[in-house]
């Protein structure tokens, strides 16, 4: 019993100042550095809350000696002693309890530790595959706990700012009925109901909706989210959104309802200031101006249509191009006094556009009094006033050119060179650049299956001015969907939701949904919106990504304390795993497996 007196901390790592000088503490912690100079012996001891070092003096016990001789990196251990000032000379400022030390009397072996397949903190990046594997140990890290307590601060910090607003947490249903959202649902077999399954929710769409119903008027989740989806770019198959939903609002309340909580919870977690207002782009102004519908406005670099040049000019190329109604538009690549405008560069530029569709990248490079040299330069003789005034471009800038018959991609190219001038030639602000994306197209056709589908999902209201005309144009139907962008990439999502059954059954015609199917798969929320339904809205920021974004990272496995990898496997529990017979006899299932690959 009194041993594990002895073990219990009465202190952290990180709360000892010199105002603690002579009291007495017991420290629970892991060795994160140990310096045994023969009978003087130095321990860092770590914990969450920080590093306090702990000294066993030449004059200790022979056994309080052994005790430390035995210890390596990453033990976990009990530490008793008394705090006393460091001598001045072994000050550490750049700890927070650098003005303290802790002569050890009594040290506990907690647990030991194998061998680590990598060291915590030795300014070494392991790689990712053991990080993941070890995650516990990765977890230890600097970097991981810091991120781990701004996803905390993050979370709390909108918990407590929507609660202030008259919100409600809610939870919804982890186990649902399968509906088409997009991506392909996590399915969860029944035992009691042999053939039948519960699906894993893509999100709480429906249900929150249905919260709406309820008159719950204000709802939020810290809402997990799961979707079967093949391994691409920086995805996981489970993510976490903070869900929202209002009723009896339009657009503009729910804009400002995330521009007055992000306002507050970058200032609480961050101290940083966020504008009360965030810009706002409609989706085509967007693509226009920026290449695509996420601009990193950290810069400018504007793109700029150039067609009317492009006729005047003498390159055939682009005469052609705009002649048969296609496009060419323009970026202005600022002078640069650390990349250099070769020809390696240009083609570099080049293969990022070409990833989009572009079939090449023309150039020109300005001189002294707006001449042009190299490139097109000769095809645009005579119009060299215009284009500089065009793209506002000065002497030493390079002016880039795409052309395409497909306006979006034509955009997206020029887009993707935008991008890199960005990083390549430090354009780049530090800085939090909100926007809002509005106005887009509410359905898109689906050219392999041959019918129209809903661009975001088919709860989102048409604006008004084309409720006439859903079914005779719906490639010129606009909808009241709302986008949030930071730092170029998209963080939130969200739309004002139809309420009315008739119209909502409309939506699902036109998405190749029938009446019966319609009600096969939603009728659950047709129904409800039959008793009464409030106009209502929202949005679902991403949490996984916003954070990232804040810790200033490029992955969201920094910010997930267990992240799948990018091949949707976890190496620390190897999951998914096979199960046994037992099991899936239990279940009514039998696993056909894929035919090998010859």
């Amino acid at each position: 019993m009194a041993e594990e007196v002895f073990s219990q901390r009465t202190t952290t790592c990180g709360s000892l100042t010199k105002a603690d000088n002579g009291a007495k503490v017991v420290l629970n912690g892991w060795v994160h550095r140990d310096r045994n100079h023969g009978a003087l012996h130095f321990i860092n001891l770590r914990d969450r809350y920080g590093i306090t070092q702990v000294v066993v003096d030449d004059d200790a016990s022979n056994e309080l000696q052994a005790v430390a001789n035995e210890l390596h990196l990453e033990y976990c251990i009990a530490v008793t002693g008394v705090v006393r000032l460091r001598p001045d000379s072994m000050v550490n400022p750049e700890m927070v309890t650098g003005e303290v030390e802790v002569k050890a009397e009594k040290i506990e072996i907690l647990s030991k530790c194998a061998p680590l397949p990598f060291q915590i903190d030795d300014g070494n990046e392991p790689r990712e595959d053991l990080r993941l594997k070890y995650r516990y140990l990765d977890l230890r890290t600097q970097g991981m706990q810091k991120r781990m307590k701004l996803r905390h601060d993050f979370i709390f910090a909108c918990r407590k700012f929507l609660t202030s607003r008259d919100f409600y947490e809610i939870e919804t249903p982890t186990m649902i009925k399968s509906t088409p959202e997009g991506a392909r649902d996590f399915l969860v077999p029944s035992r009691i109901y042999p053939g039948k399954f519960y699906a894993l929710p893509q999100s709480p769409q429906l249900f929150k909706q249905i919260l709406m119903v309820g008159g719950m008027d204000k709802y939020f989740q810290i809402a997990r989210c799961y979707r079967d989806e093949d391994a691409r770019g920086d995805r996981q198959l489970e993510f976490t959104q903070l869900d929202l939903e209002m009723s009896f609002v339009k657009r503009d309340d729910v804009l400002s309802l995330m521009e007055d909580l992000f306002g507050s919870v970058f200032k609480e977690v961050m101290d940083y200031d966020l504008p009360a207002r965030f810009r706002r782009l409609s989706y085509h102004d967007a693509l226009n101006t920026y290449g695509c519908d996420k601009p990193d406005l950290r810069f400018d670099l504007p793109l700029s249509d150039v067609n009317e040049l492009a006729l005047k000019s003498s390159f055939a190329t682009f005469k052609d191009i705009v002649s048969q109604g296609g496009y060419v538009k323009a970026i202005c690549a600022p002078k640069s006094e650390t990349v250099d405008f070769s020809r390696k560069y240009i083609t570099s530029l080049e293969d990022a556009a070409k990833i989009y569709g572009a079939q090449g990248l023309a150039w020109i490079k300005v001189g002294e009094n707006n001449t042009f040299t190299g490139g097109v330069s000769k095809f645009f003789t005579g119009l060299e006033e215009e284009l500089v005034s065009t793209v506002d471009a000065k002497e030493g800038d390079m002016i880039l050119f795409v052309a395409h018959q497909d306006w979006k991609k034509c955009c997206a190219s020029l887009s993707a060179v935008r991008t890199k001038l960005g990083k390549d030639l430090n354009l780049i602000r530090k800085s939090f650049e909100f926007c809002w994306i509005v106005d887009f197209p509410l359905f898109e056709y689906n050219e392999d299956e041959e019918h129209w589908e809903a661009a975001h999902h088919m709860f989102s209201m048409p604006q008004a001015e084309y409720l006439d005309t859903l079914e005779s144009d719906p490639g010129s139907v606009k909808g009241d969907l709302y986008d949030l962008v930071l730092n170029g990439y998209e963080v939130a999502s969200g739309s004002i939701r139809i309420h009315d059954v008739e119209l909502q059954k409309r939506i699902f015609r036109i998405c190749n949904f029938d009446d019966e199917t319609a009600e096969e798969r939603f009728g659950f929320l047709l129904n409800a919106f039959r008793y009464g339904a409030p106009p209502h809205g929202g949005i679902a920021p991403g949490v996984d990504r916003m954070i990232m974004i804040m810790a200033e990272e490029t992955s969201i496995h920094e910010v997930i304390a267990f992240p799948k990898n990018t091949a949707g496997i976890s190496p620390m529990d190897d999951s998914p795993s096979l199960v046994d017979e037992k099991q899936l006899e239990d279940l009514h299932l039998i696993v056909k497996y894929p035919e090998p690959k010859s």
